[in-house]
Parts: structure tokens; sequence; C-alpha cells
């Protein structure tokens, strides 16, 4: 017999203005369960997810509806009676664990002030160290005496996780908590939600846009799009046969290396608070909209036992189709050779190498990936090829011909086709300059257009990343991360390159908006003949999009080939490591048309 431990019924959340968020959200959470809520960013996943701790952010208000956790109501009471319960009755993990790490407290204090507030009687050592081995982190006095800044990023998520479940509350709140992390330390930090919900029966309400992430660890699904439940349904219900057209869209849009396959962006571009039209929300962007669709909203009704879906069509849904990857068949010449490249860089705990004798070509219109987990030496080996970091040895041409160890030295023809995406928007872009700005620098510093054809030229730039031409006149703060993301990769293309490094350009990327940046990406390869370096932690992504692939572990070259090849037949351990701790969807198999 299951037991009901979270209702949120009807729940409406507003700007102060009165535009909704968050639109007559419904759902219940029982024991022991875990609930996945997925969607693109502005979906509202966590404007709810906040909602269910009777939290809103400044600017925004619950309007309607109610929460229950245990038996208590969690909204329409005031902040000093809601306050005790967040901890006690349910908790919240952010997706950056720098938000609930306060840098001035050490490992042991962060927990101990959570029992000391939460749970008095508990506070004790034991129980301080219990905390951290439910996490398989180290409980020794070192490691309680570290400030956050000393941990590792999987050890900071994991750290406020166990922050989260310290109190024992009936439910937990994780808001994306392994976006960023590398596959293996993702699939550890599940791993332990997953023995720690068995263990203890806490009920989890899990928050991300990675579809495979959450059918990994998820009960049920409910799918978000502008502020509405679209769909929701048992986990296996909703991948083996999705109803609504954007469910749809979104499991066509997951990378998965076990189903290798081209991702397809879902149409169009989410709509905003402010400008959602009068009926169905996702209308137009639907490929099966139909006249009555764009009347009204759809109601949310049964389909099936337990599945229920807001749409007229639901009942004529077709089949998940998808298409086999596609790889460069054609040899052609290499544009850029590396050759026993030997870097690193030195830190207080001594010289750390990032790349150790390693050797490869890409090939016009080739995509090489480069994967490993966090400190293998991805990123070191990217700023050398751009001339940011100076290798220690090795050779480095492009077209033949040796390139200079820093940017500084090359020439502009060599920096213009060598360009360089990174996984920061926030740190590539600047906070002074619009949107137009930003992307017609490379234009005009190349020589490329200049005056009202490089503004035509960055609103078709804009387009190929499937951003607005109203963004134009935006500065980065008025972005969204993945909008800046998109940005930051406009800009880079702006300057025609002839191989662009992508490091981790998509990691911070909506699934959605991730196969539209990959279609880009394939598209102008194709067009162009644009080559690429593919930097990522995700194999999914890799699988979807390069030709070869590179394995690195701690600066050595342990395996590569054709990608294929490796995922089916890994032979270094290091990578079937990788590959075991990959999140994957088997069950799209099937749909895959040869």
């Amino acid at each position: 017999m299951t037991e009901l431990v979270l209702r949120a019924d009807g729940l409406r959340i507003e700007t102060e203005r009165g535009a909704p968020i968050v639109e007559s959200a419904s759902f219940g959470l029982d024991r022991g369960e875990v609930l996945g809520i997925v969607g693109e960013s502005g979906s509202g996943k966590t404007t709810t997810a906040l909602a269910l701790l009777g939290f809103a952010a400044d600017g925004v208000r619950i309007a309607g509806g109610t929460v229950t956790v245990a038996g208590r109501e969690l909204t329409g009471r005031p902040e000093a009676e809601i306050r005790p319960l967040r901890g006690s009755v349910i908790s919240y993990v952010p997706q950056d664990p720098s938000v609930a790490l306060n840098p001035s407290m050490r490992v042991g204090t962060l927990i101990g002030e959570i029992l000391r507030t939460h749970a008095p009687d508990r506070n004790d050592a034991e129980t301080v160290r219990a905390a951290l081995r439910n996490l398989q982190l180290p409980a020794d006095d070192a490691f309680l005496r570290r400030f956050p800044h000393q941990l590792s990023g999987g050890q900071q998520q994991r750290l406020a996780i166990a922050m989260a479940l310290a109190a024992a509350p009936a439910v937990a709140v994780l808001d994306e908590p392994t976006t960023g992390l590398d596959v293996v330390t993702q699939a550890r930090v599940l791993e332990e939600v997953k023995r720690l919900r068995e263990a203890s029966g806490i009920s989890v309400v899990y928050v991300s846009h990675d579809l495979a992430v959450v059918a990994g660890i998820a009960d049920r699904i409910a799918v978000m799009y502008a502020g509405s439940i679209v769909e929701i349904g048992s986990t296996s219900e909703i991948l083996h046969r999705p109803r609504h057209p954007y469910t749809h869209g979104l499991i066509s849009s997951i990378p998965d290396h076990a189903v290798p396959r081209r991702l397809r962006g879902i149409p169009g571009v989410a709509v905003g608070v402010g400008e959602r039209p009068t009926g169905c929300r996702f209308a137009p962007r639907c490929p099966r909209r139909v006249e009555a669709c764009e009347t009204a909203i759809p109601a949310l009704l049964q389909v099936a036992p337990g599945h229920d879906v807001r749409c007229i069509r639901a009942g004529d849904a077709p089949p998940v189709a998808l298409e086999a990857a596609v790889r460069m068949r054609e040899a052609a010449p290499p544009i850029l050779s590396v050759r026993d490249l030997r870097a690193g860089y030195r830190s207080r705990a001594g010289e750390v190498v990032a790349a150790d004798g390693v050797s490869f070509d890409v090939r016009r219109g080739e995509c090489v990936a480069l994967v490993g987990e966090s400190g293998s030496g991805k990123t070191t080996i990217a700023r050398v090829l751009v001339g940011l970091h100076k290798p220690d040895g090795g050779r480095i041409e492009l077209d033949g011909r040796p390139l200079a160890a820093t940017a500084r030295a090359r020439s502009r023809e060599e920096r213009r086709r060598l360009q360089v995406v990174f996984q920061n928007p926030y740190d590539s872009l600047n906070p002074r300059q619009t949107v137009e700005t930003a992307i017609a620098g490379p234009l005009r510093f190349f020589g490329i257009s200049h005056g009202r054809p490089a503004r035509v030229e960055v609103a078709e730039l804009l387009a190929k990343v499937r951003l607005p031409e109203r963004l134009m006149h935006r500065y980065p703060a008025e972005l969204s991360g993945g909008e800046r993301q998109r940005v930051a990769i406009a800009r880079a293309l702006a300057a025609g390159p002839s191989l662009l490094v992508c490091d981790e350009i998509t990691s911070a990327l909506d699934v959605s908006v991730q196969a539209a940046v990959l279609e880009v990406l394939s598209d102008l390869r194709k067009e162009l003949g644009l080559a690429l370096i593919f930097i990522s932690h995700d194999l999914g992504v890799v699988a979807s999009i390069s030709d070869r692939l590179l394995v690195l572990d701690r600066g050595r070259l342990c395996e590569s080939g054709p990608v294929d090849d490796v995922l089916r037949s890994p032979e270094d351990p290091y990578t079937r490591r990788l590959l075991d701790s990959a999140p994957t969807l088997p069950v799209l198999a099937a749909h895959v048309d040869s």
C-alpha cells in the first residue's frame, strides 16, 4: 500500500505583475518514490521545485494552489512557520553546490549546523561522520576540517546532498545535481541517491533537462513546457510511448552512446513568460498542430492508467523514429596535426601533467572527440591548440605548416582559421557589449563585413544557433545560460574558421537546444568542410556527432579509433569504466532507422 508524502494541487506561480510562470501544476509523490521533472530552460522546473518548499524568488509569488508535505501545508503560511520545515521535512539541493556551501565554514561545521537547527537530538560527531559516509565521502578529521574550495566538484555536490539528507527529511528536491559533472562522478552521485532512497525510504523530486539521467533514477516523469505539465506517467510509459509532441521532441533530442543516432532539435524557440500564446503553449512549435490547438489550452486528460497528457491529438501520437548517426567516410588530408604534445602546469601540490606524448590528426570536415574525466587534460590540450597555453614540447601544424606556441605569435589568418568556444559563456562574452556587437567583432576584425551587411550577417548567425533576432540588442546578463552559450558559438562561427575547438560547449544546454546546436555544427561540416575538435564528458553527445574518439586518462592517450569501434569494443579498462558509467536509454534502440 502506497503512502502519499507530497501533494501539489493547482499550483500557480506568478510574477509580481501577474504574468503566469507556472500554471495549475498538480502531482503527488509516494514514500520512497522518485519523480523526475524534465523540460527546457524556462519551462518552470526550478520555480516549481522551489515552490515545493513554500519558497518563491524575489519578484515571484505563489498565487494559488497548495503544497502539502508529510501532512504539513507549506503554502499560505508565514515565512517564520515554513522556515523550520525546510531541512527537517523537505530539503533542497541546488545545481551549483557553492550556493549551498558557506565558503567560510568547514565540512564538519556545515553538517553540524543542519543537525543543530533541524535535529538537535542527533547533533553529535558520529552522526556528522555517518552523513558523510552515506555519500561515500571521507569521514576522517582531516576531511572534516576542509573548506568547500578544497573539495573537487563531485565532492562538493555530494556534500550538498549529505547536508540535505542529514536531518532525515521526508522529501528531498534535487535540482540538476549532476549537471557539469563527468560521467564517472555523475554515476557515483546517482548511485548514492538510489542507495539512500532504498535504505531510508526518502522520496525524491529530481529536476533535470537530461531525460537519460532522469530515466535511470525516476519511477515517474513529469514533462513541463511553458509553465505547465504537458505529460506525466511512469518512466517506462513515457519512454516507450510518448503522447505529447513536446515529449516526442525531447526523446528525439536525447544523446545516447549505446544507441548512436543523429539528434534532431525541436523547431522554434521556447516561449518566455509574457510571450505565451492563447491556445496550446506548444502549438507554435508543434508539427502536428491543427486549428483547434490555437483556440484553447488543452486539459490534462488520462490516456492510460497513470498516464496523463495535455494534447487534443494524444490518441494518434506516432511512434518515435530516429535516424542513425552519419559518419565521415572520405579520407581528406589533415588540417591539423599534433605530434608528441606535452603540456602541464604547476600548482601548490606540484607539477601536473595534462598532456603526455599526445598525437592525432584532424581532417577537413571531420569531428574528433576528446573524452575523459575531469582532470584528464582535455581543456589544457584545447588551450594549447589555440595558443592560450604554452606547451612543454611537441609539434602542432596547420595545413602542414608549424603553428607558433602562442596566439600572439600567430598570424591573423591562422587565428581566424582556428577558433575556440569555451565551456563557460560568462567568461567569454564582454558584459558591456550587446549580442550584436559581440558577434560583429570577428566580422570586422577579420575584414569579413562592415556596417549594415554585418548586422544582416549577425541575424543569420543567430538563426543558425536557433536564437531570435530580437536578442541582438540585449546584453549577456539579460540572457539565459543556454542563450549565452549559443551567442558564443555564433561569434566563433562569424570568423569563418576551418577548425572549431569546442570545449564542453553543450554541457549547460537543454537537450533540445543541444540537439539544435549539434545539427548546426553537422550542417556546417557538410556545407563548409568545417572540422571540429569536440571536448565532452557526455559520451552520448560524442556518439552522435564525432567520427573518431580519443580517450584521455591523466594526460595520456589510452585509446583512440573510429567512434563506433571504440564504443562497441573498448579495449582499455579506463574506456570501459567511462562507458559503464554513462547513462543510456537502450529502449530507444528499436526506434533507430539504419
